[in-house]
């Protein structure tokens, strides 16, 4: 593993004078918070492709989920620095002795954010209702919903039967209009971690029924701004109506903007970081780091520095899934042998250069759960082992790759790197197991489509943990989400892996009362997972991200959790009209 690099070489932060629309930003007028926290500025990121949709129960990729979290807000919210549960738009909650009875008190003056949805244009108060109305889009029956099966299915009362069109979503109860009851089937150790997940927002039925799947109005911390956002960049201004207030009692957000620039290269990316049209950068390869940092190692050591830069393993899996019920991956046997004919520890060093925590040899589940209790060093997973993968690829009817037929890896664009694994990935079953495979690389979109309905024979994934717990993993391959009719969509579980044992030991630890024992019970169904392989694991994410030293509380995150209501930018100017940052902050 290379995922120390550098790191005793750098201090953080290039501090650079471009504003969001490329004149000088001076800091030194706005006004001051409590905690010498900063109000105003534009925040410039980026992403590698863009949003598929901003309806709360539709979203399943890390750029939705990102923009999602910006201008929608749920009862909870997760804390971007601990990944803790904290208060939103439910001030306070209750949970009942038996764990399944769960009591929110939901805040006054919460107003969703102003549209020409509602009939004078101005938003209106959130009330519980509007959180009974958002849950039954969630556990709604619908092409749209894929959120369904992650989120309120198994777990809250009356889910099951409402999405099945047979009776009312029981376990979600207004009160009054400050205060809404969910009951649980059983009792849940992760249920609040659950309802901080964007699918959970809350939407209004004035919006909802305006725009559908096409919703991109909230009541989160930034509106989005649909005259200058489109196919380069998302614009989110403030909200100046949200209800949110820091520890420091600092009414949120801080940021006047935050801009989205769609940006599908990494060289791209560093070359607007430098140019000071981004203000960091989330995930960077560690060559780029390397040879930044030795070619301004200077801007690295200044006092104050002028990049902040941090390493750290992060809740992500890269990984290839098999269609099980397709031959020639219908075969248990082929499954392994491909797990086996691969050097893992090789891409990981040549081809990623060394960008990830380590090579996929264990399971689904990254190492970063191992501080809470989930050991997957326990996990016996695939080591390279050609002579082992020769000899099951034989017994499955393959001596020597004879016979075996044609297939594809289907892989979404966005970059070099997907392109550049699935071309050694081709090369090592070539030389190891005499198969050749071939690829497609199609928009995003197009690959989530073909792998719901497993229109595939190998699809590349990756998993970025919806909430901290292996749970969030496992439930990828429950089998009770996939549909008995073959032509109907499979999701999560694209691979329509099915298997009791499995789904016995996963719904047991989903339903555990206590974490232990959770724990216990998904150990016991990853390592049938990983037996029966429906997927091939390749490497779990570590991540470099780079940030203009000026940008405050932009917490890091094993999650890539990205709220930014909290962040601000400081920046101050000298009497030369030289920008500078503030080292004290």
């Amino acid at each position: 593993m290379k995922k120390n690099i550098i790191l005793s070489a750098i201090g953080a932060s290039l501090l650079l004078v471009a504003s969001c629309s490329g004149g000088k930003q001076d800091d030194s007028e706005k006004p001051v918070a409590k905690g010498g926290k900063v109000y105003g500025g534009c925040l410039k990121v980026s992403e590698s492709d863009t949003y598929q949709t901003l309806n709360p129960s539709s979203i399943t990729d890390a750029t939705s989920g990102f923009i999602a979290t910006q201008i929608h807000d749920g009862l909870v919210k997760l804390n971007m620095s601990t990944l803790k549960v904290e208060p939103s738009i439910a001030e306070k909650w209750e949970i009942d002795p038996s764990g399944t009875k769960y009591t929110f008190m939901i805040k006054k003056g919460v107003m969703f954010h102003d549209d020409e949805c509602y009939s004078d244009g101005k938003g209106r108060e959130v009330k519980a209702a509007d959180f009974k109305y958002s849950f039954e889009l969630l556990c709604k029956k619908s092409d749209d919903n894929k959120d369904f099966s992650a989120t309120f299915k198994d777990r809250v009362a009356g889910a099951n039967e409402f999405y099945d069109g047979k009776g009312e979503l029981s376990g979600v109860k207004v009160i009054d209009d400050y205060t809404l009851q969910v009951v649980l089937v059983k009792p849940s150790t992760v249920f609040l971690q659950i309802l901080a997940e964007p699918s959970c927002a809350v939407i209004s039925k004035e919006a909802f029924g305006k725009y559908g799947n096409a919703i991109k109005t909230g009541a989160g911390p930034f509106i989005f701004d649909a005259a200058n956002s489109g196919k380069e960049k998302i614009v989110l201004k403030r909200n100046n109506n949200y209800h949110g207030q820091d520890n420091l009692g600092n009414k949120l957000p801080f940021l006047d903007s935050i801009v989205v620039n769609i940006v599908p290269t990494k060289e791209q990316e560093l070359s607007m970081f430098k140019d000071g049209k981004l203000d960091m950068i989330t995930s960077l390869p560690s060559q780029s780091v390397k040879e930044m940092v030795e070619s301004q190692i200077k801007d690295f050591q200044a006092k104050p520095p002028k990049y902040f830069l941090d390493n750290s393993p992060e809740m992500i899996t890269q990984y290839y899934t098999f269609n099980t019920k397709k031959a020639p991956f219908d075969n248990v046997k082929v499954r392994k042998a491909f797990n086996f004919a691969i050097n893992r520890q090789k891409i990981v060093d040549d081809i990623l250069s060394g960008q990830a925590y380590g090579p996929g040899i264990k399971g689904i589940t990254p190492p970063t759960f191992t501080v809470d209790g989930y050991d997957i060093s326990n996990i016996n997973g695939y080591d390279f082992n050609v002579a082992e993968a020769k000899k099951l690829l034989a017994e499955a009817g393959y001596p020597n790759g004879k016979g075996f037929p044609s297939v594809k890896v289907i892989l979404n664009s966005g970059g070099a790197r997907n392109s550049n694994v699935v071309v050694e990935i081709q090369k090592q079953l070539m030389e190891n197991l005499n198969v050749n495979i071939d690829f497609d690389v199609v928009p995003y979109a197009q690959k989530a489509e073909d792998s719901r309905f497993g229109r595939m024979d190998i699809v590349r994934d990756a998993w970025i943990a919806d909430f901290p717990s292996p749970e969030s993993f496992l439930n990828l391959f429950y089998g009770a989400n996939v549909p008995a009719d073959m032509n109907q969509p499979s999701f999560p579980n694209t691979s329509r892996f099915q298997n009791a044992d499995f789904d016995m030991y996963y719904a047991k630890g989903r339903d555990a009362k206590t974490k232990d024992s959770s724990m216990i019970y998904f150990m016991k169904a990853e390592q049938i997972l990983m037996n029966e392989a429906p997927i091939m694991p390749l490497w779990y994410e570590g991540n470099y991200r780079l940030t203009q030293f000026y940008v405050k509380d932009a917490f890091t995150n094993a999650m890539r959790y990205r709220n930014y209501s909290g962040v601000y930018i400081n920046k101050v100017v000298d009497n030369k009209g030289e920008t500078k940052t503030d080292s004290a902050k």
